[in-house]
């Protein structure tokens, strides 16, 4: 500290007369000019924000702050009206910081605006306006890959959305359709060609309204693949050399094969993403159990470090390690996508125990196998085979104990020609339309069990 003696010694004598001790009160003013300096000194070296990324769904909404040096959140909530505020120190307020606002869409579930500012010297105040009460989560990320620090705030419902009802809700209002599209035609009377656009149409009769729920299927039970489209959100996957990401051709074939799925009796599919967000390898797992899947198919496009590497593969879990070092090369880094996308390690997986009891179990890893031969069989008809016959590995997604479930790496998405055709509609659809014939194959050889009444009398 800068002291008085110092002070004194450093003086400037202008005439012979000894200078004059130095005053408390100029002491005062001097220190208090030190802090000044200090705290400008502080604010040239602020944090800044280089990236803001919003990603809503209907599971939830994630808010991403990327920064030049880790940040330490603290959040509190406030009701009537509901918000969220989020206080962060030594951040600069930008313009990628305030241009978050804009990035929040009419068509978030959970998000209505953000306001941004300086609450008090040194500490920047985000208050989030809410539609609906949230179960807020903040944590932050070391850098990795392509991304350096980062502050995510995750937006959870109070009351998640249950995967289960909302499916029986649309097949039921699907199938309700049908039955009184059926019931209005029987209830119309033929009429002569020549009479049908002179005389009035009767009214047809209003078919009594059928409780789907309180009956099951007379003939062939509903079979429902849950359909995975690998990455999303903060995780991209890989990267073609166009530019083209592993996420957006993951969507897009499973979108597909999902339309080809409903289109067939008795089948229905479940996407476990339905758009661009992201969701932890566990929670995939989790949603596929609740909605009560037969199958479990996540897509992907592989990627290798050599362009020259091509073809489709099928792959399936292993409980023994890996059947070539390039399947445990590729089941760590599909499972390092946790990494990438974010996951809150502080929230502990409740089935995580359940899961890795029940691996000891081997039928449904049987099952996946033969459900992972046909699938293969069918792919070998649109494209090469990286492999001619199926691997194994210990990917995360595919831990569910009791569905059988494979991993489907649609082409390399490294090599200039494939990723070319991965773009392409028409491969896709031929893509979703392979998968499709081989789950139609598995089950004319594996007919599914009957199922709990409870999927149907919930």
């Amino acid at each position: 500290m800068f002291r008085a003696s110092q002070a004194l010694r450093h003086y400037p004598a202008a005439t012979s007369t000894p200078p004059r001790p130095l005053r408390p009160v100029f002491l005062i003013k001097f220190v208090l000019l030190l802090g000044t300096l200090g705290a400008a000194a502080s604010y040239a070296a602020d944090i800044r924000i280089t990236s803001a990324r919003v990603w809503p769904a209907a599971d939830y909404t994630r808010i991403t702050l990327e920064t030049s040096a880790p940040v330490q959140p603290k959040l509190f909530s406030l009701d009537n009206p509901e918000r969220l505020v989020l206080d962060l120190e030594n951040v600069d307020v930008n313009a990628t910081l305030a241009g978050l606002a804009e990035k929040i869409g009419a068509n978030d579930p959970y998000l209505q605006s953000v306001r941004i500012g300086r609450f008090k010297p040194g500490t920047v105040r985000l208050v989030f306006d809410l539609k609906a009460r949230i179960k807020p989560q903040a944590f932050t990320l070391a850098p990795i890959g392509d991304y350096g620090h980062r502050l995510v705030l995750d937006l959870y419902p109070l009351e998640p959305p249950d995967p289960l009802l909302a499916f029986l809700d649309k097949h039921q209002s699907e199938t309700q359709a049908a039955v009184e599209s059926a019931a209005a035609a029987r209830a119309e009377p033929p009429q002569p060609e020549a009479a049908r656009a002179e005389a009035p149409r009767p009214a047809a009769a209003t078919p009594a309204r059928v409780d789907l729920r309180k009956s099951r299927p007379d003939a062939a039970r509903l079979i429902i693949v849950a359909v995975d489209a690998g990455h999303g959100g903060e995780d991209p996957g890989a990267r073609g050399r166009r530019g083209t990401h592993e996420k957006d051709v993951t969507l897009a074939i499973a979108r597909k094969l999902k339309a080809r799925i409903d289109g067939e009796p008795n089948m229905r599919a479940v996407l476990i993403r339905d758009g661009d967000y992201f969701i932890p390898l566990q929670m995939r797992v989790q949603k596929a159990r609740r909605v009560h899947a037969d199958l479990f198919v996540s897509v992907h496009a592989d990627a290798f470090i050599k362009p020259h590497a091509r073809g489709s593969s099928v792959f399936a879990l292993s409980e023994r390690g890996a059947t070539s070092v390039a399947a445990r090369w590729l089941a760590k880094r599909e499972n390092e996508a946790d990494l990438i996308g974010g996951v809150n390690l502080d929230v502990k997986d409740p089935y995580l125990k359940q899961t890795l009891l029940d691996l000891s179990q081997t039928a449904t890893i049987n099952d996946s196998l033969k459900l992972a031969k046909a699938v293969l069989s069918e792919l070998g008809a649109i494209n090469t085979l990286h492999k001619p016959h199926v691997e194994q590995a210990g990917f995360a997604v595919l831990k569910a104990p009791d569905i059988p479930s494979i991993l489907v790496e649609t082409a390399f998405i490294s090599n200039p020609e494939e990723e070319k055709r991965l773009k392409d509609r028409t491969y896709q659809d031929r893509m979703a339309e392979a998968i499709f014939g081989g789950i139609k194959r598995y089950f004319a050889k594996n007919p599914p069990l009957a199922r709990d009444q409870l999927v149907f009398n919930r």
